[in-house]
């Protein structure tokens, strides 16, 4: 619901349970006023405190910059006295920087209008507001857009500039979204980590000055994630105030928390101002990604459950979001470079035997690649390794009753490429410097159109050669040298989020010429894992790292915030091909349960034992997929904190069913059995585990107990059945 009380000159946003109140100010200034619990009023005007000395110069004239000094801002502008963290700026033609921004006009609207070019979430059944901002001397025109999902108490933000001038003027900075609070929070939840551990949760003391989670590689980066929280001082899983805010967007970006010398804190999100500059001329427009905002008292848990609830219903792709995906192999870890189609057969025979039901040929099937030093841009079979051609071998692994999946990282090109010595200047490069390899490999100019409309004809020639059901699109290495050949020298700024925006395009090309593909994201593992991918692809590889200690930590960061049916999780080789670790198949199995479910390994070559397990593996994650994509997920206990066991457990929403996963990494000597308090239950029902009846009050309140285990990495699935 959205209200406008004119006489009070103030907006309320109502979810289910949550309240966001913005107010005006006599000069034209937009406040936020109030976010929490839901309140019935629009009387809150007193919240801004306007009168206090020296807080406005309606009340005492000449003390506009102390005004500005405190007053909390709803879109903060750099400038003219507001010395906090900002959201915009802009340079006009002068070279000078600064703008005031003042309530123009608004218009509150049924569901939501669609972004240009970027990810958002749907907005069927929705209540928008648009607030619009403007500096008549500068001649902009800045729309504040709030979309309010009521069930999942969700709020989600995004602003559009606009230059309304007859000169160009360049945006410097424009965030999506700032929010102001005062005495509620004293932490902050973010997510980091490195290749092969990604997403590892970090909670740290907001102290005064700043906190700053960012990326510059031209995506998030296994190294941060658009996301960060603010959590009240006692916040557990399951009582406390949690804010958080996520950014749909895949490029760079900022995250920023500062606590001010009056203690009040300002959290904002957005597009990472470094190295960015956007030129608008007259007439033009600029719109930035959409922040998903929420606000619960219920804990981390309700932060998540939210989350959850919003990704499945209003982001991810609604084709997928029930569908049952199958269960793959992919080749990678089996055979890396070195494959030919009577290798893929071979697999492809052993794992149909098993029960999965399709196979994915990872990279190196296209050009002369034997190594990752070559043939990036070169989409066509190499006839080499699959003798006949790409669709011999797709009829093939269909006759098996399997589907065929494939692999691309259709932004990279190789130097040893046909494409590369036909178009040099293809590639981001400095002017006049020696470009930068990683992998082997340069970032294609995709702020070229005609690079774009390339990439994406070789791709569709490829899809349409044969029966792929799969897609896998990669990114292996991060942007560098973000310049652009064609592009003047007051657009360079724009190279990486032009970058972003032609990734955008080209999935929605795929994914709108071929429906029927299953389109998974993944950049080097886990650097792209973000709601911006999320619209396009169902699923995500969460990391090259498969080892089930480690993917504990990364799946329990990954969870936080996403569903799990969007976590790509595969069954790999050990000793683990990223770190070495030995583990027991069924607990990478287990481990592998909550997410998409798949194997990385030689299937002809693994021990006859493992393979033999294979089956009920598949059986069980098969029972338990239904239940996994559309259930609440409850974090119980975490090895990244009590560094001895973990625990997770996913309700289905009648509350009549759970699956309860339990994963002993280290054995302790001489210890008693571990009481495990559950949750999400109802607690009238009775439910039986192990062959015991338990009422629902007493598995959350005296808690489940779990026999120890023999052994380290061992791991039980244990189900729960309502029986009323």
């Amino acid at each position: 619901m959205v209200i406008y009380d004119s006489s009070k000159r103030v907006f309320k946003l109502d979810t289910d349970n949550t309240s966001y109140v913005m107010g005006v100010t006599e000069e034209g200034y937009l406040g936020n006023i109030y976010y929490g619990k839901r309140v019935d009023t629009t009387d809150l005007v007193y919240a801004m405190r306007i009168g206090e000395h020296p807080f406005t110069p309606s009340v005492i004239p000449g003390e506009k910059i102390s005004f500005m000094d405190k007053f909390p801002m709803e879109y903060s502008f750099d400038g003219t006295g507001d010395f906090h963290a900002n959201c915009i700026n802009i340079r006009n033609s002068a070279g000078q920087e600064g703008l005031e921004l003042t309530v123009e006009s608004h218009n509150i609207y049924a569901e939501k209008r669609k972004l240009d070019g970027m990810p958002s979430a749907r907005g069927e059944g929705t209540m928008s507001l648009d607030i619009v901002l403007s500096d008549k001397i500068l001649g902009a025109q800045v729309i504040l857009t709030y979309t309010v999902y009521e069930e999942c108490d969700i709020i989600t933000r995004s602003v559009k500039v606009a230059n309304t001038s007859d000169s160009a003027f360049y945006i410097t900075k424009a965030l999506s979204a700032c929010l102001n609070l005062e005495t509620e929070v004293s932490d902050i939840l973010s997510l980091h980590g490195a290749w092969a551990r990604e997403r590892h949760i970090q909670r740290s003391k907001i102290n005064y000055g700043s906190y700053i989670t960012e990326s510059s590689r031209g995506e998030p980066g296994h190294q941060d994630s658009p996301f960060i929280a603010l959590l009240s001082e006692n916040c557990n899983n399951e009582a406390g105030d949690v804010y958080a805010m996520n950014l749909v967007y895949s490029g760079n970006f900022t995250a920023r928390v500062q606590k001010d010398h009056f203690g009040k804190v300002r959290a904002s999100i957005g597009i990472n101002p470094e190295r960015f500059c956007w030129k608008l001329g007259s007439g033009d427009a600029f719109e930035t990604p959409e922040v998903i905002l929420q606000y619960t008292c219920k804990g981390i848990n309700g932060m998540t459950r939210n989350f959850h609830d919003f990704f499945r219903k209003y982001i991810i792709p609604s084709k997928w979001v029930d569908a049952e995906k199958p269960v793959l192999i992919n080749n990678w870890e089996a055979t890396y470079f070195d494959f030919d189609d009577e290798k893929l057969v071979q697999i492809a025979e052993e794992a149909s035997r098993l029960g999965i039901e399709m196979l994915v040929m990872d990279d190196g099937w296209f050009g002369h690649r034997d190594s990752d030093n070559s043939s990036l841009g070169d989409w066509y079979v190499n006839e080499k390794k699959l003798k006949g051609g790409l669709k011999k071998l797709v009829d093939r692994v269909n006759s098996l009753g399997m589907k065929f999946g494939i692999w691309f990282e259709p932004e990279m090109i190789s130097p040893d490429s046909d494409l590369y010595r036909e178009h040099p200047d293809w590639i981001l490069a400095l002017d006049g410097r020696e470009p930068g390899l990683c992998r082997t490999q340069y970032v294609l100019d995709l702020s070229r159109h005609e690079v774009v409309d390339y990439v994406y004809g070789m791709i569709y020639k490829v899809l349409k050669s044969a029966n792929i059901e799969y897609v896998k699109w990669d990114m292996n290495r991060p942007i560098a040298e973000a310049a652009s050949l064609p592009l003047p020298a007051d657009r360079q700024g724009e190279v990486t989020h032009r970058h972003v925006l032609a990734v955008y395009e080209l999935q929605e090309r795929l994914t709108r010429d071929f429906p029927e593909i299953l389109l998974e994201n993944c950049s080097g593992g886990g650097a792209r894992f973000d709601a911006g991918m999320l619209y396009y692809s169902p699923q995500i590889w969460c990391s090259d790292n498969a080892d089930p200690v480690e993917r504990l930590m990364i799946q329990e960061g990954t969870h936080l915030v996403y569903p799990l049916s969007t976590t790509g999780t595969h069954v790999a080789d050990s000793p683990n091909h990223a770190n070495g670790r030995i583990t027991p198949f069924n607990t990478r199995a287990d481990v592998a349960l909550t997410g998409t479910f798949g194997y990385e390994l030689d299937i002809t070559r693994i021990a006859k034992e493992e393979r033999e397990m294979i089956p009920a593996q598949i059986e069980k994650y098969k029972k338990y997929r239904h239940l996994i994509q559309t259930g609440d997920y409850y974090r119980i206990a975490s090895f990244r904190e009590n560094g001895r066991y973990d625990s997770y457990m996913v309700v289905s929403k009648d509350k009549d069913k759970a699956v309860l996963v339990y994963v002993q990494v280290v054995t302790d000597s001489n210890v008693l059995t571990k009481k495990l308090k559950l949750y999400g239950l109802c607690p009238g029902k009775k439910y039986v585990v192990d062959g015991t009846e338990y009422l629902g009050s007493t598995l959350m309140n005296v808690g489940y107990i779990m026999k120890p285990l023999r052994g380290d990495c061992q791991s039980v699935v244990v189900e729960i059945n309502c029986v009323c």
